[in-house]
């Protein structure tokens, strides 16, 4: 292996770029390090900033002396190594350690805590090289330092670590690794080069579809004029291929007329040879009375012309013959052109007629049926009749929304021809390839479906249909190549591509499938076994090869390795879904199980390995070994075998790429797996780049990524039971690798890399024993596993719809439909990181102190157990008796049902979300379970009564008899007494469509406004509170009543008398209507005063058009009174909602980097002499609007607001910002209504959209920065404080932002 440079490894293992650190010390504290270097000739490369780089190398010397040569490239003049030597198991350095010639001019620094050592210039070059002799040390640590500008190398924030032996007890299992002992180094690379952002989201993917209709052939114009003209009822049809072109054959019925249709855009005329059949492979000739005029009746069949007719333009022939019985099964047929006979492949075309079963038992099926499905159904049937009725089959259009529907039910029309052989089936899949990409995100998703319906031995691999290998290998290659161009033309497809391509062989031209009958018979003839099993299997593999076919090979060698366990064979078909039934089912049945001699094991193991190559080389699309020998190349070594066979490698393969692939397979079985998941990565990562670019032979590229891919999945889960008593540390550098892995496989990957260095960033924390360390780590788990739930929400809404719908068209198993999303989840990495995220979970909270429950209302209450999944689903539901809700989903924006006592969920709402602060209000229990173990026994006590007393950080509960529950609870009384009664004061205009602050009085504003207009000039001089115009009370249904609106007056008066009789759809109509809303001059010219008088920029100013955008943004507001929730609301505490008047807050945005909401009182345990605060990057609106992820949350005591304490880390992975703009903010008169809470509830709406961005708390110095985010919470806690004392020491409920650490406060209200 001399000159063979490996990726150098980072110390800290995490393989993250070395970054520039200007002024800052090295890191003296050892990190263990997980990317051991090897002994003989190893090295490493790391790069120290954007133009030069460092190159390690490592090599013995004499007797037990190591050299370690430094290369530096493109540097300055003046660098020296700052370092030291470390033993092992040690942390501190060893200086100067023994053993070591000090190269000349090495000095101590003046600490004496490290070593420092110029290099020795070379051109561009700086260099250096260290001899030692003393096996005691394990290893060098150091950093580099730019002397002449005080600039650190390091890497990525941590000491480069480079390893001279494998420390004491390191070691693998296995001689074969015995030379290759240790781990491959990762390459310093910045974590943001993965990054990946070409993804569609689910709107635009679906907007797409809509947008980009498949074009209708002439033959779809047939069938619309065939329903449309003559209100014809389809009963089957059937699409055959004619090379380019394509024939229908059709069988409507109309008016108790049963006719069967052939349309054909095939341009030379045709004859259609046909006849009847009542039973499979009859040829019977038709009665007289109902062949076509023109045709010729012969002794077994008929003799028909097409006619020529035109379609909207378009040129087709047609033929149609009237039935006049209901006995036949069928019409076979051929078709001539000239003296050219046409057939379906090698076979008679047949319109099988099964479906008008149907009819005779009264049992209707829908018109997108399948005939496969209509024959399977009926015959089911016959056993369950409820089978019809079962819910995924439905003949309605809403059984294909979210679909490429004309996509999936061409599918359907082809699967009996693909169910011939696996030939047809990859050929038909080739042709659908570009209708699919027509169809968008949706349409490759149909594809998916189909193929994992047949990957998983849903659909029939082979019918009746002999089929050479190497067509099988021809036709998947055909279809993989397709597949590759659309990897290469559209970016943001690439992930449900490489899913695709991950149920579908490699395929090949040539010899490739070819191998796979020629072999076999080498097998036999070399090994004697001419007969029995062998020659069975033989026999399927000359004529139906399949991926079965690999796993029979494998339970073939686990037979003969285990001495001939004939239990052995059994156990490997059958844990891969092979059983004997399925042996017997193929065209070539397998009958006899294997019968062998211990003297044929040798020569058939040998044989048979290299067989597999073969195999998997079509079969397999994700197997590492055939994967790299692809790339990598390989020429032929066996005798008998491949032979002449030579493989090339990819061109243009990374320097050491070969020999990373190398390492990766001589570690593929070792125990302990870190080192080899570290090579899978490093594989993948230095791959990431030839899959971005046309890369020749791009497609075996992608096969050995989605190998690699898989085989980290495969070591990760080997590796679960290693982990059971791992260190917290182990655990969460695992789950880095992980998470590394799955951005690697995304198509949008930004949130997961934030993940990653987020992970890597809690490492460093609690390598360096940081207090918080558990608790950022828990916001990074939280944050991962938001991550994971919105990915699998995604992969259900693409996926799921186009499962059961193709599922019902093809009468799959039912529940093979349902867990469809959830077993493409569970083929990748997300599942595995699930597992590991779990075990990691009670440690942290264990660690960070935070118990298994957190308290956002703490109320002692009883009640009867009910488990939902969404609050959302059952917020304006009435329990008619005391209820907890143990919820699945809690967004954060619902209301609390009537009859609730308490919602206990695994969701993370914020503690001052809207449903937190309604809890509260309404005295509900509202609590968080961490441990899902506990939610587990409150789920299985579903019906029973409980009672739940809540503590700090816990929840005791007890099963209770109702009698008790009677006693102690009512859910409409307090002390006995009714809630009172709430009414609302309607508002009058009063003649002004636009006032300043100074004119805000609670006969023109909300309270909203005027208690900004009170903190102006009382806030200190440190906190700032922005101009504020208002439109006031009354504006808006003048505005209405205007003669210039009185066409949308009169639609909201109709809509609304609706919404009185109960129509809540009527809703959204008033919302859309009121945007037509046109605003008078003189609203115009009031607002533009007062705007202006007061500082306020004028958006007219800008152009008309950002007029409009301001005016949009209004009439949102104005809208928003008649939102849902808000409706809703209202109409359960009896408010009359049309005495709802809403003012309209006028403000200049700040373009924040925090904000904040501030209870001056802890709202979860009502101590006032606390207060709480949640924080979030950039705009509010993350924080009041229910986005996902928690905030930054603190405490901090009024008596001492310089030691804020932090309770919780964000994990929100998106953050708002918007440059200069205005927000026009609701402030209605019920949003302060005592016993109401209304806040929340109607909308404020920016004149500009804001921009999301992909939060990285790694680089936020409010995570990072100690004394930064001291100093800012400090001062957010002393604003509430002075807002509070201004108030009287009235709790209150602030909202504010931090922009270049100056507070602004933009709203406040009575704490509720």
């Amino acid at each position: 292996m001399a000159g063979v440079s490996y990726y150098a490894a980072a110390a800290a293992g995490t393989g993250r770029p070395s970054v520039v650190q200007f002024g800052a010390a090295p890191n003296r504290s050892r990190w263990v390090s997980r990317t051991r270097l090897r002994r003989r000739n190893a090295g490493g490369r790391f790069g120290l900033d954007s133009n030069s780089e460092l190159q390690v190398d490592v090599k013995p010397s004499s007797g037990s002396m190591v050299e370690i040569e430094l290369v530096a490239t493109n540097t300055g003049s003046n660098l020296a190594l700052h370092w030291g030597a470390l033993q092992p198991g040690r942390s501190e350095w060893v200086v100067p350690p023994a053993g070591i010639r000090l190269p000349e001019g090495t000095i101590r620094t003046p600490d004496d805590a490290a070593l420092r050592t110029p290099f020795k210039n070379s051109g561009s070059n700086s260099t250096l090289k260290i001899e030692i002799d003393n096996q005691g040390l394990e290893s060098i640590e150091f950093v580099i330092v730019d002397e002449a500008q005080n600039k650190w190398f390091k890497n990525n924030g941590q000491n480069f670590q480079v390893h001279m032996r494998p420390p004491a007890g390191h070691h693998h299992q296995g001689q074969q690794h015995s030379a290759t002992a240790g781990s491959i180094g990762r390459k310093n690379r910045d974590v943001m080069q993965l990054l990946s952002k070409n993804a569609s989201t689910n709107d635009q993917v679906n907007k797409a579809a809509e947008a980009t209709p498949s074009k209708c052939t002439v033959l779809d114009l047939f069938i619309k004029s065939l329903q449309e003209k003559h209100g014809s009822q389809v009963l089957c049809k059937k699409v055959f291929k004619l090379g380019e072109k394509e024939i229908l054959a059709l069988m409507s019925q109309v008016q108790g007329s049963t006719k069967v249709h052939l349309a054909t855009d095939h341009v030379e005329p045709l004859i259609l040879h046909w006849a009847l059949a009542q039973k499979p492979g009859e040829w019977k000739a038709p009665p007289p009375g109902i062949v076509p005029a023109g045709s010729t009746l012969l002794e077994i069949a008929c003799e028909s012309p097409f006619s020529d007719a035109e379609l909207n333009g378009l040129h087709y022939q047609v033929l149609e013959i009237e039935l006049d019985d209901d006995s036949y099964k069928g019409m076979p047929f051929v078709l001539r052109s000239n003296q050219t006979w046409i057939k379906n492949s090698t076979s008679d075309f047949y319109l099988d007629f099964s479906r008008r079963t149907a009819k005779s038992s009264e049992v209707t099926l829908p018109f997108s049926f399948s005939p496969i499905l209509a024959k399977n159904l009926l015959q089911k049937s016959s056993q369950n009749p409820m089978l019809i009725f079962f819910p995924c089959i439905k003949g309605t259009s809403d059984d294909s929304k979210g679909t490429a529907k004309a996509l999936l039910e061409r599918i359907a029309d082809l699967e009996e021809d693909a169910q011939r052989s696996l030939m047809h089936r990859f050929n038909i899949a080739a042709d659908l390839v570009d209708q699919a990409k027509d169809a968008g995100q949706l349409g490759l998703a149909g594809l998916l479906v189909w193929m994992k319906f047949m990957a998983t031995r849903q659909l029939i691999w082979n019918k009746n249909y002999n089929v050479k290998p190497r067509e099988i290998s021809q036709a998947q290659d055909r279809f993989t190549d397709n597949l590759q161009s659309l990897y290469k033309m559209y970016p943001q497809h690439r992930e449900m591509l490489r899913m695709i391509m991950y149920t579908v062989g490699r395929g090949g031209q040539g010899d490739v499938g070819q191998r796979i009958r020629d072999e076999i018979l080498v097998i036999q003839r070399n090994n004697n076994c001419m007969g029995g099993m062998m020659e069975e299997w033989h026999q399927k593999l000359h004529n139906n090869t399949s991926p079965d076919d690999v796993v029979i090979c494998q339970a073939l060698m686990d037979y003969m390795n285990s001495d001939l366990d004939i239990k052995v064979y059994w156990d490997t078909l059958n844990k891969n879904g092979i059983t004997k039934e399925r042996l017997l089912s193929y065209d070539h049945p397998i009958h006899s199980e294997p019968n062998l001699k211990s003297e044929q094991k040798e020569g058939l193991l040998h044989d048979l390995t290299n067989y597999m190559r073969s195999l998997k080389a079509v079969h397999s699309g994700a197997d590492l070994e055939s994967a790299i020998g692809t790339c990598t190349g390989y020429t032929s070594e066996s005798q008998g075998f491949m032979v002449g066979v030579e493989v090339n490698p990819v061109k243009g393969l990374p320097s050491g790429f070969p020999e990373l692939l190398k390492f990766v397979l001589d570690h593929i079985e070792d125990k302990s797996v870190e080192s080899l998941v570290e090579g899978l990565l490093e594989a993948r990562a230095a791959l990431r780049p030839l899959l971005l670019s046309s890369t020749e032979r791009l497609k075996d590229l992608i096969f050995l990524d989605i190998a690699l891919d898989s085989t980290v999945r495969t070591a990760i889960e080997r590796s679960f039971e290693n982990l059971n008593n791992a260190s917290s540390e182990k655990i969460m550098y695992f789950i880095s690798l992980v998470v590394e892995n799955l951005a690697l496989s995304t198509d949008d990957n930004e949130n997961l890399l934030c993940c990653l260095k987020g992970w890597n960033h809690a490492l460093e924390m609690s390598k360096h024993s940081d207090d918080q360390w558990a608790l950022y780590a828990k916001a990074f788990l939280d944050r991962t596993r938001l991550a994971l739930a919105t990915k699998g929400e995604e992969y259900h809404d693409i996926l799921q719809p186009s499962a059961e719908y193709l599922g019902s068209l093809l009468g799959i198993e039912q529940w093979t439909v349902n867990i469809f999303t959830e077993e493409i989840i569970r083929s990748g990495s997300a599942a595995s990181l699930s597992l590991l995220l779990n075990r990691l979970d009670p440690v942290l909270r264990n660690v960070a102190n935070l118990g298994s429950w957190q308290i956002i209302s703490p109320v002692d209450v009883a009640g009867y157990v009910v488990v939902v999944d969404q609050l959302l689903t059952v917020q304006h539901k009435s329990y008619d008796k005391p209820t907890i809700l143990v919820v699945e989903g809690v967004k954060g924006e619902e209301e609390i049902p009537d009859g609730v006592v308490a919602v206990l969920t695994p969701d993370m709402p914020d503690v001052l979300s809207h449903v937190s602060v309604r809890a509260r209000n309404s005295k509900v229990l509202f609590a968080t379970c961490f441990d899902p173990k506990i939610l587990s026994e409150l789920e299985q006590n579903e019906g029973k009564v409980l009672s739940l007393k809540p503590a700090s950080v816990d929840i005791s509960y007890r099963e209770i008899p109702e009698s008790e529950l009677l006693v102690s609870s009512s859910i409409d009384t307090v002390d006995g007494q009714k809630a009172p009664s709430l009414s609302l004061a309607k508002k009058q205009f009063l003649g002004k469509y636009a006032i300043s602050a100074e004119e805000f009085s609670d006969e023109m504003v909300g309270a909203k406004s005027r208690n900004i207009a009170y903190l102006n000039g009382k806030v200190p001089s440190w906190v700032s509170v922005p101009t504020s115009v208002a439109l006031p009370f009354g504006t808006f249904e003048t505005v209405l009543s205007d003669k210039i609106n009185k066409e949308v007056s009169q639609k909201v008066k109709i809509l609304t008398e609706k919404l009185d009789q109960g129509e809540l759809g009527a809703l959204s109509e008033i919302r859309n209507v009121l945007l037509n809303l046109t605003a008078p001059t003189y609203l115009v010219s009031e607002l533009k005063e007062k705007m202006q008088s007061s500082g306020m920029p004028w958006p007219g100013d800008e152009g008309e058009q950002r007029w409009e955008q301001a005016w949009t943004a209004i009439k949102k507001v104005l809208a928003s009174k008649w939102n849902e929730r808000a409706y809703l609301s209202t109409r359960k505490v009896k408010l009359d909602h049309s005495n709802l008047s809403m003012a309209v807050l006028v403000q200049q945005i700040v373009s924040a980097d925090y904000a904040f909401v501030i209870h001056t009182t802890n709202p979860s345990s009502g101590e006032r002499s606390e207060i709480y605060a949640e924080v979030v990057k950039g705009l509010g609106e993350t924080l009041v609007g229910a986005y996902p992820g928690r905030a930054m949350s603190f405490v901090c005591s009024k008596n001492n607001l310089e030691s804020p304490k932090v309770l919780g880390y964000p994990s929100k992975p998106i953050g708002l910002f918007i440059q200069k703009s205005i927000i026009f903010r609701s402030d209605s008169n019920g949003e302060d209504l005592e016993g109401y809470a209304g806040a929340g509830l109607y909308d404020s709406v920016p004149m500009d959209k804001e921009e999301q961005v992909v939060l990285d708390y790694t680089t936020d110095p409010l995570v990072t920065d100690c004394s930064f985010r001291t100093s800012t919470l400090s001062s957010i806690a002393r604003a509430g404080y002075d807002i509070e004392q201004l108030y009287g020491g009235s709790p209150q409920d602030i909202e504010g932002v931090v922009k270049d650490g100056k507070i602004y406060i933009v709203q406040t209200r009575p704490q509720m």
